[in-house]
């Protein structure tokens, strides 16, 4: 498939699975507020936000209740998702704004963005070198990146009984910090979490992740799947990497194929007036 067939099927299912995400996004939801509580302590107050891949903008809010003053921009490719996104900020006095592109095609100009929070997205964008490089590139001097990714041992259990699961679910625990670090981020900070939930049987596991918009193959049909239930429950595996790291001062060189590249603002440029 070539990346923008990716896209389009990432698209697809999200818009199926957006009428009733909120429903299975239970442990999602748990990521990202972890991820939120990496700013507690922090002295940093952001003017403008990005939350990508938002889903239904759970977090959008949350963001907006640490951050009343800053503009926010809540962005998903799924229109069904910015469609829930739209109900849960409300028609009156809006909280924040919405758009629809991908995060490997920011519609966003240079230097322009203070906090990017990307909850379990960045893993869509087909490429997460290149996505890492634009984000840098929209981010103002010394901004922050919040993101998480899944690791390796997410569904194990599937994995190790048959199961292909797709949906994005690539590891880049062993590269990441080095892709940050060429993308130009500084300071990169990185841990791991390993949760499990557990269903009362395979169908249940399944359930969610259809409404999760996660795709998978079982070869052979569920029944080939030998999977031990233990209890009457199915337990699965969630290995979640956590990332943080700032954006560079104005001219820090970047390191590319091309050798160390840096950039600057017009702004910052000074103007010297010829004398006739």
């Amino acid at each position: 498939m070539t990346r923008d067939s990716d896209a389009r099927e990432v698209r697809r299912r999200f818009d199926i699975a957006a009428e009733r995400y909120d429903e299975h996004a239970a442990l999602f939801d748990e990521v990202g507020s972890r991820l939120l509580e990496r700013l507690d302590g922090l002295r940093f107050e952001p003017e403008r936000i990005v939350d990508l891949g938002c889903g239904t903008a759970k977090h959008t809010l949350e963001l907006r209740q640490r951050y009343p003053q800053a503009r926010l921009l809540a962005l998903d490719s799924a229109r069904s998702m910015l469609g829930r996104a739209r109900k849960r900020r409300g028609r009156w006095r809006p909280r924040f704004e919405l758009a629809c592109a991908d995060v490997s095609r920011l519609p966003l100009a240079e230097a322009t963005v203070d906090l990017v929070f990307a909850n379990l997205s960045l893993q869509w964008s087909g490429g997460l070198a290149a996505t890492l490089a634009g984000l840098r590139r929209i981010m103002r001097p010394r901004g922050l990146l919040l993101m998480t990714l899944p690791g390796p041992d997410t569904l194990i259990e599937l994995q190790r009984a048959g199961a292909m699961v797709d949906g994005g679910m690539r590891s880049h625990a062993q590269e990441l910090g080095d892709l940050l670090t060429r993308a130009g981020f500084q300071e990169p900070v990185l841990d791991t979490d390993w949760l499990t939930t557990t269903h009362t049987d395979l169908p249940s596991l399944l359930a969610d992740l259809d409404h999760l918009g996660l795709g998978y193959t079982l070869p052979g049909g569920a029944e080939a799947l030998d999977l031990d239930a233990g209890n009457g429950e199915i337990a699965s595996t969630w290995e979640m990497l956590y990332a943080t790291a700032w954006s560079p001062d104005e001219g820090q060189p970047i390191r590319t194929d091309r050798g160390d590249e840096a950039s600057v603002s017009a702004a910052s440029l000074g103007i010297r007036k010829r004398r006739n």
